[in-house]
């Protein structure tokens, strides 16, 4: 990944990229991407947007307090400084990020990237079972986790070293960074040097690390947000996706901040919340999936007058989501699609470009096409699974799958697309069984693993059903053993398990009890036959 001289100490995770055969092409030849060959994207986002915008202008902000430019840096140099002096961390190595999104965890972020840590953020509300493997695959030296969301991780690993955030105490992080005055230089880190890692999930429900750049940070900024959020120095961005989720760090951390924007960060960001939160803050980008905006809609006093963007993604936005929210709002979404793998959007469109119910076209400094199982473009107007490339792509650590998602030098997403005449790409479906619910991207066999653990049931298969409101249901089809009656307190008790087996957004809504599975002849199960039945 590579090309120049790295700043990191621990190569850990170089140490476990793709060999270089296996990796895609990567483009850098839009203008504005020539990133020197030093580079710390931390440092970027407030030493060189303070010095181009000035350090008195609001940053991060939440529903309760506004850090200024200049309060950010401070507690991001401070939190750096205890990783560095008090925890002994260097360049390279990984940093658990557990929490919320709030201003904390930004910091904690910046500082983890300015100290030249890769930043490793997790979804706050993953079990220990979800937890293990993220930290078997990043092996982190240390933790800073929101205070109220340390117990599950502590059972996770017992051994790793935790400093909490937000509460009280002479340990807590707060605390700590008050021993620490003055500045701190950024890490000597290459723009090639890994900035972090994210991981998603296939449809093995096995977390897969993606690791990006310090560059790649920067060019999500100066490639989507920049030539189609297109956002100036008074914007007010905020959202519900959450920070250890590509789509959420872009949104709503790394846009804002290359832009020398502000953004409003919402630790509960469901619809009503959402829109109460752009009204009262008067914000004026949006980011959030399908869904949320549809809910927003049936609100009476729905304020969204302040917004002039809201951007879609996460799943695709039909096009009369699009049209009741113009109607509604006179805004036009941006729909987009992205990727873990990819860090964020590469098809998209904006203003006159869009055309309703189609994804778009790529974003600038990425090319796409539909192909065919073997790699060959198919025709404008077949049916064939989404190849793209160009300044980020997919590199997994230590990953077999990486044959699967890069071949020939293209991210093949897994995704199912028509491209028509005017190279505008229609999305059709996911080509795998990966369950995008609200946005959330849902593996149906660790749901499956779930229930299994439960006494009652016997057999189960799990599989994304169309919804209106969602976009994909989770439904299992489950059988139970003998003896047992499914009824309406089964399904409860079932739902409730799995609640408190993994993170609770994923348990099936639709449960369905059945006295067989449909199976092949040597047993394997056939999901699609189920997905037949009720799609």
């Amino acid at each position: 990944m590579s090309q120049h001289r790295t700043g990191h100490v621990d190569t850990f995770a170089a140490d476990r990229l793709p060999p270089p055969e296996a990796r895609p092409v990567l483009r850098d030849d839009l203008a504005g991407l020539d990133y020197p060959a030093r580079l710390n994207a931390a440092a970027e986002l407030l030493d060189g947007t303070i010095a181009r915008y000035g350090a008195d202008r609001p940053c991060l902000s939440t529903p309760d307090d506004t850090w200024t430019y200049a309060e950010t840096r401070r507690r991001v140099d401070g939190i750096a400084r205890v990783l560095v002096d008090e925890l002994g961390v260097v360049a390279g190595n990984r940093v658990l990020l557990r929490g919320p999104n709030n201003a904390w965890l930004a910091a904690c972020w910046l500082a983890t990237l300015k100290a030249g840590a890769i930043a490793v953020t997790t979804m706050p509300l993953l079990r220990p079972a979800e937890l293990r493997p993220v930290l078997t695959k990043s092996r982190p030296a240390v933790a800073l986790c929101d205070h109220r969301f340390v117990d599950d991780l502590a059972a996770a690993d017992p051994e790793l070293p935790v400093v909490t955030y937000g509460g009280d105490g002479a340990d807590d992080l707060v605390s700590r960074i008050r021993n620490h005055t003055g500045s701190f230089a950024a890490a000597d880190t290459a723009a090639d040097d890994i900035a972090l890692i994210a991981f998603t999930s296939g449809t093995t429900g096995e977390p897969k690390g993606c690791a990006h750049r310090h560059k790649d940070v920067l060019a999500i900024a100066d490639t989507f947000s920049a030539r189609l959020i297109r956002p100036t120095p008074e914007d007010v961005f905020t959202g519900s996706p959450p920070l250890a989720f590509t789509f959420g760090l872009g949104q709503l951390l790394i846009f804002p901040l290359r832009a020398g924007a502000s953004t409003l960060l919402l630790e509960q960001g469901a619809p009503p919340k959402l829109a109460e939160a752009i009204a009262t803050h008067r914000a004026s980008v949006c980011g959030t999936a399908p869904t949320a905006y549809r809910a927003m809609l049936q609100l009476d006093d729905l304020d969204l007058s302040s917004l002039r963007r809201g951007v879609s993604a996460g799943e695709t936005l039909p096009a009369s989501t699009w049209q009741a929210f113009r109607d509604r709002t006179g805004i036009e979404l941006i729909d987009g699609i992205g990727s873990t793998e990819m860090l964020h959007i590469f098809i998209a469109a904006a203003d006159d470009d869009i055309r309703p119910g189609a994804t778009g076209r790529p974003v600038p400094g990425y090319e796409a096409m539909v192909v065919d199982d073997d790699g060959a473009e198919v025709p404008d107007g077949q049916l064939g699974r989404l190849a793209v490339r160009g300044p980020t792509g997919c590199h997994y650590l230590d990953d077999p799958r990486q044959a699967d998602y890069v071949q020939r030098g293209w991210n093949l997403t897994g995704d199912a697309f028509v491209r028509d005449e005017d190279g505008y790409f229609w999305y059709q479906a996911r080509a795998d069984d990966l369950i995008i619910s609200s946005g959330y991207n849902i593996a149906g066999p660790e749901v499956e693993d779930a229930l299994l653990s439960h006494d009652a049931v016997a057999e189960v298969a799990v599989v994304g059903v169309p919804d209106e409101e969602r976009g994909e249901l989770v439904k299992a089809f489950v059988v139970l053993r003998e003896g047992v009656t499914g009824d309406d307190a089964m399904v409860e008790a079932l739902q409730e398990h799995v609640k408190q087996a993994i993170a609770p957004y994923k348990y099936p809504r639709a449960i369905e009890f059945r006295v067989g599975l449909p199976r092949t002849q040597t047993g394997k199960l056939q999901r699609f036959r189920l997905r037949d039945e009720t799609g």
